[in-house]
């Protein structure tokens, strides 16, 4: 696995996380006692052992793009932005893949960003880090460009294959960050990105058609936590940072085993590691954007935190952002 090495750095750009949004489907399923579920029912213990206490399972007509919708417009009012005001609309997602036309234009439609690009991306779990690199290297390509809507949806739980506990651990979710252009001095704002590719692991975890069940394979997990570090090492030493500079590390979650792994790799107090996965699982490539949205909302997370973020996803991709709000 190699990591490119030069610097990827948007210091100076003035690209900034002016908003947060997100939007959590109605049905919030709780796991005290038994769950039943797809069919099987699970023990109290299954859902502890996996650190899932509830999570969310979108109704049908709480589509993709619905819940999308929900969530940027959850964005753009954090901003005190209009649809109007966007140049750039991205939507990431894996779970609701379809040929043509993409989602992405859909949600700017019923957004109302009809002057707005808007297109989707995948990168499975790191969808999120892949959204906001791609958008902060369009609006600084192009200068009359300002203002973006990043949005990324996930409905996880139908990607659980019946039968496995990540019927216990998947969940639905959108969440948005609106990304704009303003004092390239200020010292707030997107400072680093990277976006890396192992393509000798991409089988590692597959989902094929025709059902679309998620497949991980047993070394998932050592290869998260592995690269979860390599992304981490590599954005704070090209930034000249240690871990304890960074106010809180806000990751994609998968499960408890990498949670642990990493907070140990980077002798991060537990307190700093922060999601919110024990109530809303993991959702996918969602899960960086509700998190900051939700505990920002809290006033957990304040404007002027550092924050990193790191993600895995299938492909195999690992990938980061360093940022302060």
């Amino acid at each position: 696995m190699h990591t490119r090495t030069e610097a990827r750095t948007w210091t100076g750009t003035g690209l900034k996380f002016s908003g947060l949004g997100h939007y959590f489907p109605r049905h919030h399923r709780t796991h005290d006692g038994e769950v039943t579920v797809g069919g099987r029912t699970y023990p109290p213990e299954a859902a502890q052992e996996l650190g899932v206490r509830a999570l969310h399972v979108a109704d049908e007509d709480e589509t993709l793009e619905f819940m999308a919708v929900q969530a940027a417009t959850s964005a753009l009012a954090n901003a005190g932005r209009e649809p109007d005001d966007l140049d750039l609309v991205v939507l990431a997602n894996w779970t609701d893949r379809q040929w043509i036309p993409e989602i992405a234009p859909g949600v700017a439609a019923a957004l109302g960003a009809h002057g707005a690009l808007a297109f989707d991306v995948c990168g499975a779990c790191t969808g999120f880090v892949h959204g906001v690199q791609t958008a902060a290297a369009m609006l600084t390509a192009h200068p009359g460009w300002k203002r973006a809507v990043v949005v990324a949806a996930d409905r996880f739980t139908r990607r659980a294959r019946p039968g496995t506990r990540g019927q216990l651990v998947f969940g639905d979710a959108a969440g948005a960050i609106v990304l704009e252009k303003g004092d390239p001095d200020d010292p707030s704002g997107l400072i680093d990105s990277v976006l890396d590719c192992d393509a000798s692991e991409a089988d590692t975890v597959a989902a094929r058609a025709p059902e679309g069940f998620l497949r991980p394979k047993p070394e998932l997990i050592d290869l998260a936590v592995r690269s979860s570090l390599k992304v981490a090492d590599t954005v704070l030493t090209r930034n000249d940072l240690k871990t304890s500079d960074i106010d809180w590390l806000v990751p994609h979650p998968g499960n408890n085993a990498i949670h642990a792994g990493v907070r140990d790799g980077l002798d991060l107090e537990p307190a700093r590691f922060l999601t919110n996965f024990a109530e809303r699982g993991n959702t996918g490539c969602a899960s960086i954007p509700i998190a900051l949205s939700e505990f920002f909302g809290q006033g957990v997370v304040k404007r002027g935190d550092l924050v990193l973020s790191t993600a895995v996803g299938s492909g195999w991709y690992y990938g980061g952002l360093l940022y302060r709000l």
